[in-house]
């Protein structure tokens, strides 16, 4: 029984540690982040403001933020991540499985290859057809 507690104290610290050292991890990569903040980044707040940065103070961890034409003095804190817009396709563009459906772009050039294909074949049948008939004359 003894053995037991000894397993159960060791898994705990071992867990402790390893969440631990990820926490560390993920400060860091902020850290860095806050660091390499340059004007023209897109960022998003913690409030979910999007912004396109204009300037960085280092001395005072500031940044000033342009959103739509407004100017906002930042906190480095107050920044969340780096803005990347998702891409965005709209439910009648994809079939029910989720595949998207095909434009008119796309079905002229599916009906484009398909004639080429055609022509292609048409053109091997026709050598095929001659060779053939070269063969009997001989």
């Amino acid at each position: 029984m003894p053995y037991a507690y000894i397993i159960f104290i060791v898994a705990i610290v071992a867990m402790m540690f390893f969440q631990q050292r990820r926490y560390k991890k993920q400060q860091q990569e902020v850290q860095d982040f806050r660091e390499n903040l340059a004007p023209g980044t897109e960022i998003i707040t913690i409030g979910g403001i999007i912004g396109k940065i204009v300037s960085v103070d280092n001395q005072y961890e500031e940044v000033v933020i342009d959103s739509e034409g407004s100017l906002i003095r930042l906190s480095f804190k107050a920044i969340n991540r780096e803005y990347v817009r998702p891409a965005y396709v709209s439910d009648d563009e994809v079939d029910e499985n989720g595949n998207p459906l095909p434009t008119e772009n796309n079905e002229l050039e599916a009906d484009q290859k398909s004639s080429d294909d055609v022509e292609e074949l048409q053109n091997e049948t026709d050598t095929t057809v001659s060779s053939q008939e070269e063969a009997k004359q001989e």
